[in-house]
């Protein structure tokens, strides 16, 4: 245990401390963040307003509301993915170094040391998204707040989850790589690619019904809806309080992806959790193979 937690403690330090990488980490919130608020916000409400029945009208601050819950969890969509993939470079880095070798002349196993660069990328990726988080209820708090204390921790709890599987996912991706080109293109790829097969960028009701069928079976979906659910649930509510319509508030949800449908059956929040909770566990356990056996082999071979 001592030895896990001094490679922890190393490994979170050295990403702090690397400029390069905690900037690249961060700029990816703080880049959205301004996109969402200045150009997205717009283009959001703009469809929202226009989808309105004729002679509905909402409390401007509600509707601002809506829309700014709907793009912070956008943004903690993709953060929890994107920065856990910039945060987990430092398993690449010291491939690059070389420090992977002087680690390896120590008495750690290997098993502890592919944990303490799960754990230590964790700690680095969940402090990161949660500012981008307190920054997007700042945000929230002067276009429109509706969060309840209920909302907030079911947040941090989605934010933890998520950034648990993007962990694993960016684990599996990276002991791969050993390059610093290698890095550049992955990162690339995940931070172009991930907002839209995960919904944040486009709501997935608007793909094609092939599309929507594929992206409705990925698990990183099952995490954007979450978000959803909990950012914009007190902007719904109210507006239920103010006698709109059940069926306009429902047509409203399924527009933003606050409901999710699996080859036209609607999945409930305990089957999303379900699936993000396994398939993560899943992704660890590939992990732990690749890094217990394949490894091995490959060492042994040599």
């Amino acid at each position: 245990m001592t030895g896990l937690y001094s490679m922890i403690k190393r490994n979170t330090k050295l990403f702090f401390k690397d400029k390069g990488m905690f900037f690249t980490s961060l700029i990816t919130p703080v880049i959205l963040l301004v996109l969402y608020a200045t150009f997205l916000f717009k283009v959001y409400k703009d469809a929202f307003v226009s989808s309105l029945p004729n002679g509905l009208e909402f409390d401007e601050r509600l509707i601002n509301g809506a829309v700014g819950g709907q793009l912070l969890s956008s943004l903690l969509a993709v953060c929890c993915i994107t920065v856990a993939f910039c945060s987990n470079m430092l398993m690449v880095n010291d491939k690059v170094s070389g420090a992977n070798k002087d680690i390896a002349m120590t008495p750690i196993k290997r098993s502890t040391l592919s944990f303490s660069y799960y754990v230590s990328t964790v700690i680095s990726t969940l402090l990161i998204c949660l500012l981008a988080l307190i920054a997007g209820m700042i945000y929230l708090g002067y276009v429109g707040w509706y969060l309840s204390a209920w909302d907030i921790i079911a947040l941090i709890f989605d934010v933890f989850l998520l950034v648990l599987f993007g962990t694993a996912l960016s684990s599996i991706v990276n002991v791969f790589l050993s390059t610093q080109g290698q890095i550049s293109t992955v990162g690339t790829i995940v931070s172009s690619g991930y907002g839209f097969i995960c919904g944040a960028y486009m709501p997935i009701s608007q793909f094609n019904e092939g599309l929507q069928n594929i992206i409705s079976f990925l698990p990183g979906t099952y995490g954007t809806v979450l978000l959803r659910k909990h950012a914009i649930r007190g902007a719904f509510d109210a507006m239920l309080e103010q006698n709109i319509p059940v069926e306009v508030v429902e047509s409203f949800k399924d527009a933003v992806d606050c409901n999710l449908y699996v080859l036209d059956k609607s999945v409930s929040i305990g089957v999303m959790y379900t699936v993000l909770v396994g398939s993560t566990v899943a992704l660890m356990g590939i992990y732990v193979f690749i890094n217990s056996v394949l490894f091995k082999k490959r060492e042994f071979n040599k």
